[in-house]
């Protein structure tokens, strides 16, 4: 099993950011490699598609909106991992701002454990200063 972690802080409240990302069907709002998400199963199933038109299929696996923390699985993706398991936190810091923490666990399949881990934390590397980029706006 492998494990990535990436973060960064944001000049925002902590509840501001969390009321950008915290929908689980938010991720268009503040990524733009995802521009469209669809929910279904009483909103617990997102299916995205990226700016290739790949289509991941994802699954809210907990939600708690007081901790500002959702977690999540992935049932189809064109990724070389199996066993996706994903977590999106904003925690509050001093001084009115917040750091944004998106972690993920997963079994490499097809990719070195290397080769998945870098893809994921380019991801979420990306994916976060996307978002403070559509904060700063």
């Amino acid at each position: 099993m492998a494990t990535t972690t990436a973060t960064i802080d944001i000049p925002a409240p902590a509840e501001r950011v969390w009321q950008l990302i915290g929908g689980f069907d938010s991720l268009p709002d503040w990524l733009p490699y995802i521009p469209t998400s669809t929910l279904s199963e009483g909103g617990r199933v997102r299916s995205l598609a990226n700016e290739e038109g790949g289509v991941i299929v994802e699954r809210l696996e907990a939600f708690d909106n007081q901790a500002r923390t959702y977690s999540y699985s992935i049932l189809q993706a064109p990724f070389p991992v199996t066993g996706y398991r994903s977590t999106l936190t904003v925690h509050e810091v001093p001084g009115g701002q917040s750091r944004v923490e998106w972690s993920g666990t997963f079994t490499p399949a097809g990719a070195s454990e290397e080769e998945a881990i870098t893809l994921f934390h380019g991801i979420y590397a990306e994916g976060l200063a996307a978002l403070k980029k559509t904060l700063d706006a």
